[in-house]
């Protein structure tokens, strides 16, 4: 067998690994201890997370979040932040001494969740399926993530019923809109949401159909595939940076040459509500809905139903 002899550390790395091998040491006995109970100190990583613990009355127990917390504004502003949920730092996580960490599907990177689990936090993935389903799973994982069973299955129930409402005026739509989803300009070319994505996700519910279901994740059309595909409606993120106006949009040519650009019909919302998937989405597809079908009665009727509230954070 041959043996590896590694470079000797500098020592500066070796003052580094030596101080977060004792942090992980050192932590180590509570966040054990702790597991078996009802976490109190969390840290929250992902926004659909954060928003749905929120609203499980749990915002007393997070000791920290991620940048695309951004819901409600108070966990911006009062709670510690990690940085973001696909770039986290064990070091970071680590310094806020947590007991549980809760991370939506896809954060990352791996080896800073090794690193977590290695200095024996508590470590829990939710799942982040875009459907109506999806949510609910994702209320319950949380609610049994931190010991909220009873206020989890009565958040599931409030948001079921107001998908119920939604999913009784899209019965009523008996010609879909086509719908196409522009993530952003790169270089020039819409990049475009395919299947499998949040926004593929949110047409569905809304009873549109995505002009690019004909891929999966986003990717750039040509402009003759945009042509080819005309779309009714464009729907984008309202967000800084991104110029997500009429003008601006519907002047790309590939664009401007569709149904959506003759009729200048340009949806925005704010990026986080549209495609964050948590306790708010049965009023962010609503909105779709009346966006995309202003005219029909049942769609008409969802802005003064009981079950979906004024869209608030919108």
């Amino acid at each position: 067998m041959t043996d590896i002899i590694a470079p000797p550390l500098s020592r500066r790395s070796l003052l580094h690994v030596t101080g977060l091998s004792a942090l992980f040491i050192a932590l180590r006995p509570m966040a054990l201890l702790a597991q078996d109970a009802s976490p109190q100190r969390i840290v929250a990583v992902g926004g659909a997370v954060t928003e749905t613990l929120y609203a499980l009355g749990a915002e007393g127990r997070i000791v920290g979040i991620d940048t695309t917390s951004l819901y409600p504004p108070s966990a911006l502003k009062d709670k510690p932040n990690v940085g973001y949920m696909r770039q986290l730092s064990a070091e970071g996580v680590l310094s806020l001494s947590p007991d549980s960490v809760l991370v939506s599907a896809g954060s990352g990177p791996p080896a800073a969740l090794k690193l977590l689990e290695e200095a024996g936090v508590r470590l829990v993935t939710i799942p982040d399926t875009p459907t109506a389903a999806g949510i609910i799973e994702k209320i319950h994982a949380i609610g049994r993530a931190t010991g909220s069973e009873a206020a989890a299955a009565r958040l599931a129930s409030d948001v079921e019923t107001r998908f119920a409402a939604v999913a009784k005026a899209r019965e009523t739509v008996t010609k879909p809109v086509k719908a196409l989803f522009v993530l952003a300009m790169q270089n020039g070319r819409p990049l475009i949401a395919g299947t499998g994505t949040a926004a593929d996700g949110m047409i569905a519910l809304a009873g549109a159909t995505n002009v690019g279901a004909g891929f999966s994740g986003y990717k750039a059309m040509t402009d003759e595939a945009i042509i080819t595909a005309a779309p009714d409606v464009v729907v984008m993120m309202a967000r800084e940076g991104l110029h997500a106006d009429p003008d601006t949009v519907f002047a790309n040519a590939a664009l401007s040459a569709t149904p959506a650009g003759a009729a200048r019909r340009l949806v925005t919302a704010d990026g986080h509500w549209l495609l964050g998937f948590g306790p708010r989405t049965p009023e962010a597809v609503a909105y779709l809905m009346q966006a995309f079908y202003p005219d029909l009665p049942a769609v008409k009727a969802l802005s003064a139903s009981e079950h979906l509230p004024a869209a608030a954070g919108r």
